[in-house]
C-alpha cells in the first residue's frame, strides 16, 4: 500500500469587508483547515475530511463567503508537495455535490447572525498515484457583509 500523509489543510487569509449599509459591524472570521489524515492511493473510496469557518459579529449580520482557488483552480483545487501534487477540492454541503467557489465560479455561502459556523467539507478522490509526503494548500476566505 501507498499512503501520503496530509497536514491539515490551511484556511486562511481572511479578509471582511464593510457593510453597504449606513449600520456598520465588527466580525472576527476563524477559519479551521482539514485534516485529512493519510490518504491510501489504492483505497477504492475518496478520502474525506471537514473543517470549519467561524463568523463572530458584534450585531446579528448577514454575510457571504466565499473561498479562493488555492494552488489550483475552483474546479480543480490541489495540494502540492514540491513538484507533485494531490487533486481535492471543497464543497458547501456534506453530499459534496456543489463545489465551494469564488463568487465568480463555484457556489458561495450566505448566513445571517452574531456567530455561525459553516462547515466546509472536503474530498480528495480515489486512486490518484503521488508520492508518500505531505501535501498541504492554503485556500482564502472572503467574508462580504
Amino acid at each position: 500500500m501507498r499512503f501520503a500523509r496530509l497536514t491539515a489543510f490551511g484556511l486562511a487569509a481572511a479578509l471582511s469587508l464593510a457593510a453597504a449599509s449606513p449600520a456598520f459591524a465588527a466580525c472576527s472570521v476563524n477559519p479551521q483547515g482539514i485534516g485529512f489524515g493519510s490518504y491510501d492511493s489504492l483505497a477504492p473510496t475518496p478520502l474525506d475530511g471537514t473543517g470549519n469557518i467561524n463568523i463572530a459579529c458584534d450585531t446579528s449580520t448577514a454575510f457571504t463567503v466565499a473561498l479562493g482557488s488555492g494552488a489550483g483552480s475552483i474546479g480543480s483545487r490541489h495540494m502540492t508537495s514540491g513538484a507533485s501534487e494531490l487533486g481535492y477540492n471543497l464543497y458547501t454541503g456534506a453530499s459534496r455535490l456543489v463545489v465551494w467557489g469564488d463568487g465568480l465560479s463555484g457556489s458561495t455561502v450566505s448566513a445571517t447572525g452574531t456567530t455561525v459556523d459553516l462547515p466546509v467539507y472536503g474530498r480528495i478522490p480515489a486512486r490518484q498515484t503521488v508520492p508518500a509526503a505531505s501535501y498541504v494548500d492554503g485556500v482564502a476566505v472572503t467574508v462580504s457583509f
